[in-house]
């Protein structure tokens, strides 16, 4: 009988402790959204509003249009594949021609998606959402001053600065995703627009698919927490310094300190002294809607706001076997000194 009764005593202390940890654990998953997963954000919408589309939401019918008037890396969709003049000879394209970098691909190397973005189920004709008109608020004349290095040019046209190793764009040396993929401000690009969100009680881990990038952001208990534990101004790391909390449901990130060297090739420019701030909401079982908002007045007329939704994926994540620090840098110097000498012969 007395074995009976603590038998009963401990099944009851069980079932009430496991009562109490499903009570926390289902408190804790209302406070935050689950983000643990495999996402992708592939899509064809532009972060700027075409100049002949004057809504954000538009049908399905709207949506081929733009597509149909979309260029990607400089092409027109579906039309990656190498045209007849490059494959009866053995020469390449030109350089400064715009299929220059392009017709090393065809279309089964690359993945840009095939729709405009959807957010809960709605098409969208930009990711801006503010301002209105679906435009950035550049300043007529910004203080901050720097020379604006367009990477996705460059590529298709083979034509840029080499003068040395550190004129090649970040991603070019296999530094950084090219595209804004990893963010702050993160978006899909040419291809490997898949990522991994990993979450613990300390931190959450955005493993992005574009050079293999990750982002390791501490979470705290509060906004005020956060900003009082930012790294010194003088660690300018890549992708900047980025602290998270839970509120209302959602997970935000607030990144300051991004790495002035991004500045000139990032789809989303800041300098040293902005802000961006980005909320993750879980909207349904396939998919995370996205909003972040860029702060600087040094480069913007007032603060503006983009949105995009992350979509479930079975996966896998690949590697991306960018090669590190780019085996091909010889060669491209010495390719250029070859130009100049020829040039200063002429």
């Amino acid at each position: 009988m007395f074995t009976a009764r603590l038998s009963t005593v401990a099944s009851n202390i069980i079932a009430l402790t496991l009562a109490i940890a499903s009570a926390s654990s289902w408190a804790q998953a209302s406070e935050r959204p689950e983000l643990t997963g495999v996402w992708t954000n592939a899509a064809l919408t532009r972060m700027t509003r075409p100049a002949n589309v004057d809504k954000l939401i538009v049908s399905a019918a709207e949506a081929q249009q733009i597509i149909a008037n979309t260029s990607v890396a400089g092409l027109p969709v579906g039309e990656f594949e190498a045209t007849a003049e490059n494959t009866d000879t053995l020469a390449p394209p030109a350089a400064g021609s715009d299929d220059f970098g392009l017709r090393a691909y065809n279309d089964f190397w690359i993945d840009p998606g095939s729709a405009l973005a959807r957010v809960k189920g709605e098409y969208r004709s930009s990711y801006i959402i503010d301002p209105e008109n679906g435009q950035i608020p550049h300043l007529a004349s910004p203080t901050a001053d720097f020379e604006r290095r367009n990477f996705g040019v460059r590529y298709a046209t083979g034509v840029g600065d080499m003068s040395g190793p550190e004129a090649m764009p970040l991603a070019e040396r296999c530094l950084l995703g090219f595209g804004n993929t990893a963010g702050p401000g993160m978006m899909g690009t040419l291809y490997n627009s898949t990522y991994r969100f990993v979450q613990t009680d300390d931190y959450v881990v955005i493993e992005v698919e574009m050079v293999h990038d990750a982002r390791i952001v501490p979470i705290y208990a509060n906004a005020a927490e956060a900003r009082a534990n930012l790294r010194p101004a003088a660690l300018q790391q890549w992708f900047g310094d980025s602290r998270g909390w839970y509120e209302n449901g959602e997970l935000v990130i607030e990144t300051v300190n991004i790495n002035p060297q991004q500045m000139a090739q990032s789809s989303v420019p800041i300098t040293a002294a902005g802000k961006i701030t980005e909320r993750f909401s879980r909207y349904s079982d396939t998919e995370i809607v996205y909003r972040f908002t860029v702060e600087d007045n040094n480069l913007y007329a007032q603060p503006w706001t983009a949105e995009l939704s992350f979509h479930a994926s079975e996966g896998p994540m690949y590697e991306y076997a960018c090669h590190e620090g780019n085996y091909a840098m010889p060669g491209i110097l010495a390719g250029a000194r070859m130009l100049e000498a020829e040039q200063a012969g002429q």
